[in-house]
């Protein structure tokens, strides 16, 4: 057999054997799989300082810079449509313009002259147009999910959220509670022995999963207890070593405590390639389960990750493409900023504003 590494676990033919059985292929299966899910929460772990730096460093000064030019550009703007020379098609060109800049600003931070601008110029009032918006969501939110929600503050995302995952803890447990009553009503008073020997099986095979690692961990245990060394460096070395075991142990990591196995040379590669079919069995049960458990990591750590920065909930995530997509938002929003800067000294001349005014009305 050929390891990737000192502490690699895998199962390769020889001489005497040379295909592979169906459980030792599973296990083989098992364990690339725990690697590649243990690689990619790797990977979010080192990403997410290196992203957090990117993002705090270099994408919200730009977006604050931005947020202060496009306010800057709606003053000058609503000063220019006052001139004399102003017609009344451009002066309506200038207050869309207006409208949709000052919107912008708005939706990142409160402003009262802003507000003045924008209702000024739309003709409407900003506050009572984004009342009307949270009154349509609330009133959507409680058509589709059945519930009041009166006391709550539609301008708090993080409020409506808690309330919503609220309900659907409710709902779930109220589902989950029918369904165990029906349940209830409809089981046979008494199990059939078919019924009470497939639990007894259960019961049975979740006891001998629980032994397996339990003799895994037992013979680490015993060999790595700190008590028994009297050597101060070599019990500072099997404390540490001891840790890592009880760590693995606690979450049922069998992969972990082979891997230890091998890097302490309790086993060699001759016991791995002949582990028994029995013993297969369980393992391979053991790692799928631990399988299930890091895609259920991995998932969680994203569903973080995007609800922290505000992305898709639904959208695919890598650390790659995210990191991809900040430095092109970083490049995008410098373009922006160079542009808008330009356009702020330009549009100080009213001849060159009623040209770009002209070119607008083109390409609407």
């Amino acid at each position: 057999m050929t390891r990737t590494s000192a502490r690699s676990v895998s199962i390769a033919p020889d001489h005497n054997r040379p295909t592979l059985s169906k459980g030792q292929k599973a296990f083989n299966t098992l364990i690339k799989q725990i690697e590649k899910r243990r690689a990619s929460l790797s990977a979010w772990e080192e990403f997410t300082p290196a992203f957090q730096q990117k993002y705090v460093n270099e994408l919200l000064p730009l977006t604050q810079k931005m947020q202060h030019l496009r306010a800057r550009m709606a003053h000058l703007l609503d000063e220019q449509s006052n001139q004399k020379r102003i017609t009344q098609t451009e002066r309506r060109t200038l207050s869309a313009v207006i409208v949709d800049l000052a919107a912008r600003c708005l939706g990142e931070e409160d402003s009262e002259e802003l507000k003045a601008l924008y209702n000024r110029h739309s003709g409407s009032d900003y506050d009572e147009e984004r009342a009307s918006e949270l009154d349509e969501m609330k009133s959507m939110l409680e058509t589709v999910l059945g519930v009041e929600l009166d006391d709550i503050d539609m301008n708090s995302p993080d409020e409506v959220l808690d309330r919503l995952q609220t309900h659907i803890e409710q709902d779930d447990a109220a589902q989950a509670a029918e369904h165990q009553a029906r349940q209830a009503q409809s089981a046979p008073k008494k199990k059939t022995a078919k019924q009470m020997a497939a639990e007894t099986r259960r019961e049975e095979e979740e006891a001998q999963l629980s032994r397996s690692i339990r003799e895994v961990y037992r013979k680490l245990a015993s060999a790595l207890h700190p008590d028994r060394e009297s050597d101060p460096e070599e019990r500072k070395r099997k404390t540490a070593l001891m840790q890592r075991v009880n760590e693995a142990y606690s979450k049922n990591n069998l992969l972990h405590l082979l891997e230890l196995q091998l890097e302490l040379e309790h086993i060699d590669q001759n016991a791995l390639d002949n582990l028994s079919e029995d013993r297969l069995k369980h393992y391979n049960k053991i790692l799928k389960e631990q399988v299930g458990e890091l895609d259920d990591e991995i998932m969680f750590v994203e569903m973080a990750f995007k609800e922290r920065y505000g992305l898709d909930p639904m959208a695919p995530i890598t650390p790659k493409k995210i990191m991809h997509g900040l430095t092109a938002d970083v490049f995008m929003l410098q373009e922006q900023i160079e542009s808008l800067e330009y356009d702020l000294v330009e549009f100080q001349d009213l001849g060159t504003l009623k040209a770009w005014l002209k070119i607008r009305r083109r390409w609407n």
